[in-house]
């Protein structure tokens, strides 16, 4: 019998040699899946479906993993604040444990012998995709021929030629790679580490440039509305604040970060959703939480970023971390209202049921309700104590 092999395919250079080369020279089986975190239209889905199946896979499946991806990951993400390096929303790492997880969970379905990939061995999706297969599927053979025949991109093309394959081989100025929480863009500018991706290498370009208001509604820390419009899924509302503040070009930047192989790396992004929605969040977080609340998410949504961006999300302290983050939303209930302009965007304040700058309680700089002046007198003795006998022992000492 003919071993099966699961491949995870995009339609691409890389992926469509994986099928040629599975199929004809090692004889095996090919079962073709496609994971959808919010990267693709239906059209384009169809496209590379019947792209597989003209290159000779014996099936094709389509996951639509938005929602799932959302649930697993972004909601933590947004828990969190998370920003690598202060910048970068993780918008392909973070879909990378989604695809990863998905395939994982496909090969088990069809019984495969084996799972494929096409990363190259440059960079991190091929440590992420790896870790996971086998912690996941740890029986399967892991089939990377891009990476492991160190083929060139002209060799590739060279093969698919010989064994009749139409395509367009043409390769793009800017490698795109687009999801629901961000799309990453790639150029010969980010290859050094000088110089900026030019107006024209952005899928989203400026359309808008009068200021817009828009308000974000939040539920325990999970965003449910935008203006006037309900959604029954954050991903409705991600996707709709996507199509209003994309248009204003917001959300744009140069990530620079540590890769897991040890390297540093540059890549483009343009985030106008997430980054709106994370400093939204975060500003209405600022409003309801304590502080020493704020300071232990800060601590810990930084080190689940790092880790998620490593691949590590099947790490059992991940689920801890989870655990609390999703325990400190509880009151981050109420509505954010943020004005948007070309190229940033601005958030200008919040309404919440559980703001403790309530006004009952005084107000900061001009005047408290809660303590008389006495009370602050004997506080402040008391709060600085040991600093002062800290102080009065190293002057008695050094007289």
């Amino acid at each position: 019998m003919m071993k099966k092999v699961v491949l995870g395919f995009s339609g691409g250079l890389d992926t469509s040699y994986c099928v040629k080369y599975l199929t004809e020279e090692k004889g095996y089986e090919v079962h073709s899946v496609i994971v959808n975190t919010g990267g693709f239209s239906e059209e384009e889905l169809k496209e590379i479906e019947q792209r597989a199946l003209n290159l000779g896979v014996k099936s094709h499946k389509t996951v639509d993993a938005v929602k799932s991806y959302y649930d697993k990951v972004i909601r933590f993400l947004v828990y969190g604040n998370v920003l690598k390096n202060n910048t970068y929303p993780l918008s392909v790492s973070a879909e990378r444990m989604s695809q990863a997880l998905a395939i994982a969970e496909y090969v088990k379905e069809v019984g495969a012998d084996a799972v494929a990939h096409g990363s190259t061995g440059a960079g991190n999706d091929q440590v992420r995709f790896d870790m996971i297969f086998h912690i996941m599927i740890p029986g399967a053979e892991i089939i990377t021929p891009i990476r492991d025949m160190k083929l060139s991109r002209e060799q590739e093309i060279e093969y698919l030629k010989s064994k009749g394959v139409s395509m367009n081989f043409d390769k793009a100025m800017y490698s795109i790679n687009k999801g629901i929480w961000g799309t990453s863009v790639g150029g010969k500018e980010t290859l050094t580490s000088d110089g900026m991706l030019p107006e024209s290498a952005f899928p989203t370009q400026l359309t808008k440039n009068d200021p817009e208001q828009v308000t974000l509604h939040f539920v325990k820390g999970e965003l449910t509305g935008i203006n006037d419009k309900q959604f029954s899924h954050p991903t409705e509302a991600i996707q709709y604040l996507q199509s209003i503040a994309g248009a204003f070009a917001i959300g744009r930047d140069i990530h620079v970060g540590d890769t897991i192989i040890g390297i540093k790396g540059r890549v483009g992004f343009e985030a106008a959703a997430p980054m709106v929605i994370i400093k939204a969040h975060h500003a209405l977080e600022k409003h309801v939480l304590t502080k020493w609340q704020l300071s232990w998410k800060d601590q810990l949504a930084q080190f689940y970023g790092n880790w998620m961006h490593e691949g590590q999300i099947l790490d059992p302290v991940m689920r801890d971390i989870e655990a609390f983050l999703e325990h400190s939303q509880e009151h981050v209930t109420g509505s954010v209202n943020v004005t948007l302009m070309p190229y940033r965007f601005q958030v200008t304040g919040i309404q919440s049921p559980y703001d403790l700058m309530s006004s009952k309680f005084g107000k900061y700089g001009e005047m408290n309700q809660g303590w008389s002046g006495e009370d602050v007198r004997g506080f402040s003795k008391i709060f600085g104590n040991q600093t002062m006998i800290y102080h009065q022992v190293k002057t008695d000492q050094e007289k």
